[in-house]
């Protein structure tokens, strides 16, 4: 019987750790990581893959852990947060405190190793997610503004992992994924816009379920597309595409524009949640694309 039990408590423990950290968002923040490395890189470490991949996830994990601290009173008050393990009563805010700090130490000290620029940009995330972009969510939309740029630092993060290095290449990288952001916030704070109002949390740029919402969605899916392809071209450095490629690309962005568009004509909860997942899709896809060219080309 203890021993059952025990199994159960030890089970608990990493369930709650996989939620104070966001495992999901967290190792989707690392496959970006890792994205930008590979491209960035002129043959594979796989010792600097394996700490990128660590340091990543540790850095993700503490902003989340200091998001769910600040936000607790919030969290409590929304259906899709209230059993997270701080207002669900299963962990305390000392312990949730000690385990971001543990977290940011040995992901900016794991990031160090790889080289100085991406403990910087590691470091930079983790102040803006927690110190702006959290206590701005509920007094102005343009907290997605902020929230984007933590947000589009993981892509361009793994390149100057591999090249100690931040110029054109690792800029675009961080471009596509800024612009990509507000079509994937926005598609969220639409679907899960009634939830959000009971904590205050105001995420669209009108603040309400609107055309105007649904036309700057469209408008910023479009900018994404058009970062996504500049490397075709031959402005971008190192950071080149095939015309394969960027066909691919392209096609994936009439993707996502296509759901983007979709939102405007019906402006429904669903067609919201369908953009959302078409977006998470999109950058992986993307992602994948740059990395398969580069090795193929």
């Amino acid at each position: 019987m203890n021993s059952s039990k025990s199994s159960l408590t030890v089970h608990s423990v990493i369930s709650d750790f996989k939620e104070i950290t966001k495992m999901r968002l967290a190792l989707s923040v690392v496959f970006s990581s890792l994205a930008g490395y590979l491209l960035g890189v002129e043959s594979v470490d796989y010792k600097t893959l394996l700490l990128l991949a660590l340091g990543g996830y540790f850095m993700v994990g503490a902003s989340n852990a200091f998001n769910q601290i600040i936000e607790r009173d919030l969290d409590a008050l929304m259906d899709r947060t209230k059993n997270r393990p701080i207002p669900g009563g299963r962990m305390t805010v000392n312990v949730a405190f000690w385990i971001a700090v543990i977290l940011t130490l040995f992901g900016i000290t794991i990031l160090y190793v790889i080289n100085k620029q991406t403990a910087m940009f590691g470091a930079i995330s983790i102040f803006l997610y927690t110190c702006v972009y959290t206590p701005l969510k509920t007094k102005t939309p343009l907290a997605v503004f902020v929230g984007a740029i933590p947000g589009a630092i993981p892509f361009m993060l793994g390149w100057v992992a591999a090249t100690d290095d931040f110029g054109i290449e690792p800029g675009t990288l961080f471009a596509l994924q800024f612009f990509w952001q507000f079509p994937h916030f926005w598609a969220i704070g639409w679907f899960l816009f009634k939830d959000y109002e009971k904590a205050g949390f105001y995420m669209l740029p009108t603040g309400k379920q609107d055309k105007g919402t649904a036309v700057q969605t469209i408008m910023y899916t479009i900018w994404t597309i058009l970062v996504s392809i500049i490397p075709v071209f031959g402005f971008t450095g190192k950071l080149q595409l095939s015309i394969i490629a960027a066909i691919l690309v392209l096609l994936l962005g009439l993707w996502m524009l296509y759901y983007a568009i979709r939102l405007f004509n019906i402006m429904t909860v669903k067609a919201a949640k369908q953009l959302m997942l078409v977006s998470v899709s999109y950058i992986s896809l993307v992602q994948v694309v740059y990395v398969v060219d580069k090795f193929l080309s």
